[in-house]
Order: structure tokens, then sequence, then C-alpha cells
């Protein structure tokens, strides 16, 4: 009879339940959060494992990978999935969290999710830096912004200065005002310093992948939504149809239906966060600023006179993912189309 085990990792400790094919409980205990750790309580309590079940989480990869190395039959369970399970104990533990996974993988009752390579982690890590520190310096900027409007002094755009200039002009006599703003002006010229760092390193990532050029080829598509995109799928063959792309990415409406009601809402918004914002940033350039026509930015604004340029940016979002999926998948540039021909 086959045992199968549940982990339910935490950032120092891991609960271990090991049960048999009847769903009796054979053994339990913790280790550390470590591959090694884990590795050697499984080859004492259940060498012989059918299924190892651990959920998906920020601590999973790097156990799912090394665990796998070392030929553990490991899976990874999709969180929501196997909270609304473990949700019916009363007595919420990690051990009985543990024992509940274990009883997941032996009836087989759950969602497997795709554990993406390490490689797609560092990828996503770089554009996590780089977004972080992006946002750090808006928020000062809304800060000096914020700052100065007490006092009457609004910062003006687009007047062909520069903002640490145009702050400058404006605090000038005022000794508070020019050191507060000169130290957040300076914290912002170093933000951007690092950020321009990471701006060279995620530029020679993209040259370096054949895959991330062609996906450029299309129109709106840069190297750092091309970057996310790449990091979100990392395996383009774990996804049958490209339509799939579309749903896994959050691009995809959310539907309610049970008994007589059935109704239609927005996209799920579930999955990539990063890379579905900059797909629908995408199809925001590709619908007012690309000049070059293309079947896609035809049917995009076409969908726009209908239903309003707001649900045209997420549909025309929603056809690039699918769209670079199967650029992906079939190796080619992304194809402009024939415009139509005038009466």
């Amino acid at each position: 009879m086959g045992l199968y085990v549940g982990l339910d990792v935490s950032l120092k400790r891991t609960s271990v339940c090991v049960i048999d094919g009847a769903g009796k409980v054979v053994w339990r205990g913790t280790a550390s959060t470590s591959v090694e750790a884990l590795a050697a309580v499984l080859h004492k309590q259940a060498a012989q494992a059918e299924r190892i079940g651990l959920e998906s989480g920020s601590m999973t990869p790097f156990l799912w990978h090394g665990l796998r190395m070392q030929g553990f039959p490991v899976v990874c369970l999709d969180a929501r999935w196997a909270k609304k399970a473990l949700s019916s104990n009363p007595v919420k533990t990690d051990a009985n969290d543990a024992e509940g996974l274990a009883q997941l993988v032996r009836v087989g009752w759950y969602k497997e999710v795709q554990v993406k390579g390490l490689e797609a982690h560092r990828l996503r890590a770089l554009l996590t830096g780089r977004q972080q520190l992006v946002q750090a310096k808006v928020s000062l900027i809304n800060q000096v912004r914020g700052l100065l409007r007490p006092f009457g002094l609004v910062v003006q755009s687009g007047s062909g200065q520069s903002f640490s200039a145009r702050v400058a002009e404006l605090v000038a006599g005022d000794e508070v005002l020019t050191m507060v703003t000169q130290t957040l002006v300076a914290a912002m010229a170093d933000l951007e310093k690092r950020i321009e760092v990471l701006d060279k390193r995620l530029r020679v990532q993209a040259r370096g992948m054949t895959e991330v050029r062609r996906l450029m080829t299309v129109p709106g598509i840069g190297p750092i939504t091309a970057l996310a995109y790449r990091a979100a799928i990392d395996d383009p063959t774990r996804f049958t149809h490209s339509r799939d792309v579309g749903a896994y990415l959050g691009l995809t409406p959310k539907r309610y239906q049970s008994g007589e009601i059935d109704r239609d809402g927005g996209i799920s918004k579930c999955g990539d966060h990063m890379a579905r914002h900059l797909l629908y940033e995408a199809a925001n350039v590709l619908l007012t600023s690309v000049s070059a026509w293309s079947s896609l930015k035809a049917w995009g604004m076409k969908l726009a006179r209908k239903v309003g340029p707001k649900r045209a940016r997420a549909a025309v979002a929603r056809k690039l993912a699918v769209i670079l999926h199967r650029m992906w998948i079939e190796g080619m540039d992304f194809r402009h189309g024939k415009p139509p021909v005038a009466a």
C-alpha cells in the first residue's frame, strides 16, 4: 500500500504528515524548511511515497525543484483550491493542514500548479526590483507635489523644464521648503540611476533571448513587457491552446451561474499582475500611439467604438496574450496583415 505525504510549509519549520493508502496517519512531525532537512525526513519516513503535496507559495519553487532533483514525486497544489478543502476542518493547525494536504493528494482531489523554473524567477526578481524603484520614484514625486500644495505652489507639467528645476524655481527664497525638496529630489535622482542600472541589465537580457526579441516585433510591446510575459509563461508548451493564456493571466471575464442566474463580470484579474498590467498598457499604446496599420489595431479600434475604450483595451490585451503565445510556439514574427483595399 503506497504512502502519501503532505507538507505544510512555513518560513522556518515545515509540518510533515505521512498517511497510507487507507488514509491512516503513519507518521507526523516537523523539519526545517530546507531541501536537505525535508529530504532526510522523507528518505526515512516515506522513501517510497506515491505523491508528496505542498501548496503554492513564495517558498515553493526552491523546495519543489530541490526535492524533484532528489527523485521525490512532489506535486504543487493550488493554494486557493486547497484552502477551500482544508477550511472544512474546524481546528486549524499546521499539523492538521499537513494531514489535509496528504489526504488531498491521496484521493487526487486537487488542482496541480505548474512550478516555473528558477531562471524565470530570477528574471521576475529583476523586473520586480525595477518596478519597486519606479514606484518609489513616483511616490517621491507625489510627495513633493503634496508638500507644496498647502503653500499654493503647484508644480506644472510639460513646461519644458525638468521636475527638479520646476520645484527649485517654486521654492526659491524659502529655506525650509528648499531643504526638504532638495533632499527628496536628490533621492529621486539616486533612484533614477539605480533604475537605469536595472534597465541596462534587462535590455541585455532581452537581446540575449530569441523569443523575447521575437515578441518585441509586436507594435506596443517593448523589452519590459516582453520579458514580463516571458517570466510569467516560462514554458509555452504547458498550454494546450493559446487561448488559455488569456484566462491564465486574468484577462477573461468572470462568470456566475446558479439556477436561473447567469451573469458575466469584469476580467478575473487572476494570475500574474505585472504581466497583465503591462499587456493592458501595451494595448493602450497600440490603440493610441502606434501609427502603423495592423489587423489587430483595426480590430481594437472597431471594438472601442462599439464597447468603449476601457473594455477594448482589456480585449486587445487578451488578444495580445494569445498572439504572443502563438508567435512563441511557432517561432514567427508578428504579422501586420493586409490593409483593406479602398473602394
